[in-house]
């Protein structure tokens, strides 16, 4: 009887098992596009030059990067800053190959542009065998005093219709900086994705509603990590996974791990593919997920909120914390990760881990926290959050409840008492992705108590401009209509 009784304990552990790997594949079947050999290359491009902050960046430069196939090639850049003045030799481009099972062999060619006039327009281009290849204009980064105009929306590349719309109204708005709250392209973070569902739409050759935009080559886009770039880690599944590490260029100044420090997903699969990821990542794993820039007159600290991450860990507040002392000079510090602390919301309402960073922006200085992860519109009263603290000593696991108390400021007025007695939180995860939950946009009863605007049934996008004393922040649908605008005063 035992031995039987052990017999079909095996055969349902192995149905469970086997019906969870089809389970997988028949999700990765679904979700993952092929790719549209068309979408793909513009001359010699797989993806056509794009403008990033660079892994060590100066306020006077930029770096420049785009992706060619897998062959010596003769490449150089110029640049003129500012337009009108003579062409001059950038740095010589350096580049990356991406070696890896089932995907086209390619290379990412990474350039810095040096000496840009900060706050004007500069011209650029890239030469193959001393033939120009590819012309841009863009815009350097502002300096400290001029006024600045930001654009921050996530959950978007999908390949869908209000991903085109979002990235056309960001067009119109001519912002010098773009700030994406993480889930970067959907589903898994592939390579395989990148190409039909990012770079066709946020660098196409024109600009309308139903194609997007030409921004990657235009304005300065920051990608901030989300579920869907970085948590699907196994690479016996698919050899191309966390693309995020290939194909941006970001600062390289966050925490270091040590080792017990969890600031990256443990990695899983056969060892060559594991190598091959390590090589094409190279210094960017993990060091990429967790960074900070300065952008005028604006510090940004930009978090990788996946639950893998231990923000309680007391060396990773530190850094936190020490990031944000540091612009204590600056008028304005804002912060952005993906998983909101503070969520209205049915869809992840329980994913509470950044919370437990809440008295650390309090104290550093913080007036908004940028995210996404939940599809839809979010504003918060301005607030203060004081997680409660056990007997033992041990923190609350991630994604799970974070409990405490919350301060809200309810004196605080969106045009005239602009002076916010802690820290507004934005969730501007309606950027092309299907939104959550739009029968509670008009359900106030569903809210919590700190929340103050509730939009999901449409996608949209934020708007920020930032002069040194204020902060007046829009959020706009897909066609450019208003939904909700306030002023933060510094």
């Amino acid at each position: 009887m035992a031995f039987r009784r052990l017999r079909w304990t095996l055969r349902i552990l192995l149905a469970s098992t086997l019906l969870g790997w089809l389970s997988y594949a028949v999700w990765v079947w679904a979700t993952t596009e092929p790719e549209d050999p068309r979408a793909r290359r513009v001359g010699p491009f797989l993806a056509t030059p794009y403008l990033q902050l660079g892994e060590d960046p100066r306020a006077d430069d930029l770096a420049l990067l785009w992706h060619a196939d897998d062959v010596d090639a003769d490449w150089s850049v110029e640049v003129r800053s500012p337009l009108g003045s003579d062409w001059r030799p950038a740095d010589a481009p350096t580049s990356r190959r991406i070696i890896l099972d089932d995907v086209e062999r390619h290379r990412v060619y990474r350039a810095i542009l040096p000496g840009l006039a900060p706050g004007e327009r500069f011209g650029y281009r890239v030469k193959l065998a001393g033939s120009s290849a590819f012309e841009g204009e863009a815009r350097a980064r502002v300096a400290p005093g001029q006024p600045q105009r930001v654009v921050v929306f996530g959950d978007a590349a999908k390949k869908s219709e209000g991903q085109r719309k979002v990235a056309y109204q960001t067009h119109l708005l001519r912002p010098d900086l773009v700030v994406l709250t993480g889930d970067l392209v959907y589903f898994q973070g592939r390579v395989g994705e990148y190409r039909p569902k990012f770079f066709p739409i946020y660098a196409a050759a024109g600009a309308s509603p139903t194609v997007g935009a030409p921004l990657l080559s235009s304005t300065l886009m920051v990608g901030v990590v989300g579920n869907h770039d970085l948590m699907v880690n196994d690479f016996g599944r698919a050899s191309d996974l966390m693309a995020y590490f290939y194909y941006w260029s970001q600062p390289l100044n966050g925490p270091i791990p040590g080792p017990k420090s969890r600031l990256s997903p443990p990695l899983k699969g056969p060892e060559g593919r594991l190598r091959a990821f390590r090589e094409a990542a190279g210094p960017n794993y993990p060091r990429m997920a967790n960074f900070s820039f300065d952008s005028g007159d604006v510090h940004w600290t930009v978090l990788d909120a996946n639950p893998y991450v231990q923000w309680a860990d007391p060396a990773l507040r530190s850094w936190v914390a020490a990031d944000l002392a540091s612009a204590k000079d600056k008028p304005w510090r804002f912060v952005a990760f993906h998983h909101p602390g503070f969520n209205s919301s049915k869809a992840h309402n329980r994913e509470q881990q950044m919370r437990l960073l809440a008295d650390v922006f309090e104290a550093g200085g913080v007036s908004i926290a940028f995210s996404g992860h939940v599809h839809n519109y979010q504003r918060t009263y301005p607030l203060k959050f004081a997680a409660r603290t056990y007997p033992d000593g041990h923190a609350p696991e991630p994604s799970t409840p974070v409990e405490g108390k919350i301060t809200i400021d309810r004196s605080y007025d969106d045009t005239a008492a602009t002076r916010p007695d802690g820290v507004i939180y934005l969730v501007t995860g309606g950027g092309g992705a299907d939104l959550y939950d739009p029968d509670q946009t008009d359900a106030v009863s569903t809210w919590e108590p700190y929340t103050t605007r509730f939009i999901a049934d449409v996608h949209s996008l934020t708007v920020v401009d930032v002069t040194p004393d204020a902060a007046t922040v829009r959020q706009l649908d897909a066609d450019g209509k208003e939904l909700d605008r306030f002023t933060v005063a510094r």
